[in-house]
Order: structure tokens, then C-alpha cells, then sequence
């Protein structure tokens, strides 16, 4: 399969449509932490990295909310509600300068990980979809 990576347009927030269920029914909690984690170790060694705490443990706790985040918006148990409330991600990130190319960045190494997990097409497809259009909220700068 391949990931493209949508043209992003400074303004535009195109509408999000939420993954499939399937991605947390076929990797289960354990894979998705698994994926987060890798996706996280990734991005500490790229470009961007300075977005991405230094310290192991501030890495691990960033590691645990996004992948209770990606757990709860794939069907699986509202974590991140429980733990840290509504994500309201646009707020949170606000702190940080995302550009379009750290989105670039940021979902090149989405693709990296993706390309090694054993998941149907579709299913991966919407995934990605996800985190294409997602990524594009992100951006602030």
C-alpha cells in the first residue's frame, strides 16, 4: 500500500473521519502501544526530535498519552478521556511549533512503522487517512 501525504493549506481544517475500529480490533492494545512506541522512537532520532522530550521518562509518558489517545479514537477504552480529558489536541500542541514540514516529518515516520505492521489494506488505508487529515490541525506555524 502506499501513504500519501495530502498537500496541507495554512487555514484550512478539512473534516476528520476517525479510523477504523478494525485497527484496535486486529492489533489490540498491546500492538497499538507497540506502534505508538515505535513511531515515538522514530521521531526522537529525526528532524523533529526537539519536539519530543529528551528525558526517558517524559518520553515514555508521551509515549503512554498518545497511544491512549490512538486506543480510544480506534474504539478501544476511553484512556485518555479518563486519564487526561477531552484530547482537545489542537490546545495541547499549541505550546509547540508544528510546521508543515515537522507534519511531513512526523507522518513520513508514521509510514515507516505502518509498512511493518501485518494489517489488511483497508485497514491500514484508514488509518493513515486518519492521520493525514489529523496531522493538518496540527500545524501552527
Amino acid at each position: 500500500m502506499e501513504f500519501e501525504i495530502s498537500k496541507y493549506f495554512p487555514g484550512v481544517r478539512p473534516g476528520v473521519t476517525l479510523p477504523s475500529k478494525q485497527v484496535f480490533e486486529l492489533l489490540q492494545e498491546e500492538g497499538m502501544r507497540q506502534m505508538v512506541s515505535d513511531h515515538y522512537d522514530l521521531l526522537a532520532a529525526s528532524s523533529i526530535k526537539d519536539l519530543f522530550p529528551k528525558n526517558p521518562i517524559a518520553l515514555e509518558k508521551a509515549k503512554e498519552h498518545s497511544a491512549d489517545f490512538f486506543i480510544q479514537i480506534c474504539g478501544g477504552p476511553e484512556y485518555f478521556n479518563k486519564n487526561r480529558g477531552k484530547p482537545q489536541l489542537n490546545r495541547r500542541h499549541q505550546p509547540f511549533k508544528i510546521t508543515a514540514e515537522g507534519r511531513i516529518e512526523w507522518l513520513n515516520c508514521y509510514k515507516t512503522v505502518l509498512t511493518k505492521l501485518d494489517l489488511p489494506d483497508d485497514v491500514n488505508r484508514s488509518f493513515w487517512n486518519y492521520l493525514d487529515v489529523f496531522s493538518k490541525w496540527m500545524v501552527n506555524s
